[in-house]
C-alpha cells in the first residue's frame, strides 16, 4: 500500500488514502506556521503504523515548504517528542 500524503487546501487537510478510505490531519496554517489540530485514521486501518506515517508526510511537507508546526493534536504532539529529528520543525 502506497503511504504519499497529500495536501488538500480546499478541506485544509492532510490526507492518505487508504485502499478505498482517508486518514487525514486538519490543519490551519497562519504565515509560516502549520496549526495541526486533529488526525483521524479509519478504524479499520487502527496500529498499522498509519497515523505515524501521515504524521511524518505531514512532518516532511512542511520540511519541504519551509513551514514551522505547532501541534494541538496530541498524536502530533507526541510523535513529535518521540522524534528528536523533528524538533527543529516546532513552533
Amino acid at each position: 500500500m502506497a503511504m504519499q500524503v497529500t495536501d488538500n487546501p480546499a478541506h485544509h487537510r492532510f490526507e492518505l488514502a487508504l485502499d478505498g478510505h482517508t486518514a487525514f490531519a486538519s490543519y490551519r496554517r497562519d504565515g509560516n506556521v502549520l496549526l495541526v489540530y486533529h488526525t483521524e485514521v479509519p478504524r479499520e486501518f487502527e496500529g498499522r503504523g498509519i497515523g505515524s506515517a501521515l504524521v511524518k508526510g505531514v512532518l516532511d511537507i512542511a520540511r519541504e515548504q519551509g513551514l514551522k508546526v505547532k501541534p494541538f493534536c496530541s498524536f502530533v504532539a507526541a510523535y513529535m517528542r518521540r522524534h528528536p529529528e523533528t524538533a527543529d520543525l516546532r513552533a
